[in-house]
């Protein structure tokens, strides 16, 4: 007989609020202290991240220009892989050319072409890589890692993932990665659970992962909707949160606006009728315009509400996360950790913590 672990999502528990003596959610501190090993140039102007928003390596989420704004407010980016090499220098120059120190990093995969794409990177001063593929638990991750560190030693950032597991977060970290991408299947424009029937709850991995003794950062990825979930992924011991959705539709993100058709915008579109491409990596679109060719779809695409400025998601984010500090009485997020409570929700409570006040 198997004994099946009982899991938790984000859905399942709550925050308990707590006595607090922060009289302005300005004050809470979302750094993430220690996050420099071989991230920026110049540690001593950038010694830490001022906050734990990770932008996906997705075609629709992260280029340039917002990979800067997510640098602005002390977060970063990663530039995806689906391009050529040429294509992702440019990339990466357009974000440092704005500011010598700029925190951004680049996606590799882990077969091809990624030492040699590594390579050109690390030359135009890149020292930040993240080996993105969709399992992270598997000997070809193992072997990029140990290639990687015996090429470039301890010089670069290695984050890597995506795993669901302790026992894989371990093994990444043996094998020489800094930050571990926690997460199979939440994303929301991701088909891997219903496509394989592989995944665990993400909630559930950080709080797994987050046991490990190894000293490497846990990135919650997948499944965060709002600044609430942040929260309770920074509370279950997520270091940073990688936000793809959220951060997915606003002028600055890559991708033409369209109607809601998908068609071109006319002076007589509407601005409500405004939308932007969202997809995942692995939806058949997306290998198609990449790769030319389709092996197994994990991913789906769609068009989104066409939502502004990134800035101001970003920053309406931060005030959420803020403020679930300050309902705990944490003014950081290790102080979040070890006084949070969590509680479980029924379904019910599910639907009361919505805005009900329309409800018939």
């Amino acid at each position: 007989m198997v004994i099946m672990q009982r899991t938790v999502c984000f859905d399942d528990v709550l925050l308990v609020p707590q006595y607090s003596e922060i009289e302005s959610r300005s004050s809470v501190d979302l750094s993430v202290p220690g996050f420099d090993t071989a991230f920026a140039k110049l540690v001593d102007t950038h010694p830490f991240l001022r906050c734990p928003i990770v932008g996906s390596p997705m075609d629709t989420v992260v280029n340039s220009e917002s990979a800067k704004i997510l640098d602005e407010f002390g977060g970063f980016g990663v530039l995806h892989r689906y391009c050529s090499i040429d294509e992702a220098l440019q990339e990466y120059y357009k974000v440092v050319s704005s500011k010598h120190d700029a925190n951004v990093m680049v996606a590799i995969g882990a077969t091809g072409d990624y030492l040699e794409r590594a390579t050109e990177l690390y030359k135009a001063g890149c020292r930040s890589f993240c080996i993105d593929v969709a399992h992270g638990h598997h000997v070809l991750v193992k072997v990029a890692l140990k290639s990687l560190r015996d090429h470039f030693s301890d010089e670069i950032h290695l984050m890597a993932g995506n795993v669901a597991t302790l026992e894989a977060f371990n093994d990444l970290s043996d094998w020489g990665a800094n930050s571990i991408r926690v997460g199979i299947g939440g994303g929301s424009m991701c088909s891997t659970r219903v496509r394989t029937g592989n995944g665990v709850p993400t909630l559930q991995s950080v709080l797994d992962c987050a046991k490990s003794d190894r000293d490497v950062f846990v990135v919650a990825d997948g499944g965060i909707r709002n600044s609430g979930d942040a929260v309770k992924a920074l509370a279950a011991g997520a270091d940073m949160v990688m936000l793809g959705s959220v951060l997915a539709g606003h002028e600055e993100s890559p991708g033409d606006l369209v109607d809601v058709h998908g068609n071109e915008i006319t002076h007589q579109t509407h601005i409500s009728n405004y939308r932007k491409k969202f997809r995942g990596m692995a939806s058949k679109e997306a290998q198609l315009e990449w790769r030319g060719r389709v092996s197994v779809v994990e991913g789906v695409s769609t068009l989104v509400p066409y939502k502004g400025k990134l800035a101001d998601t970003i920053l309406d984010f931060l005030d959420g996360i803020r403020s679930g500090l300050s309902y705990t009485g944490a003014r950081t997020i290790r102080e979040l950790r070890s006084k949070h409570k969590f509680v479980s929700v029924t379904s019910q409570g599910v639907r009361e913590n919505l805005p009900h006040g329309t409800y018939k």
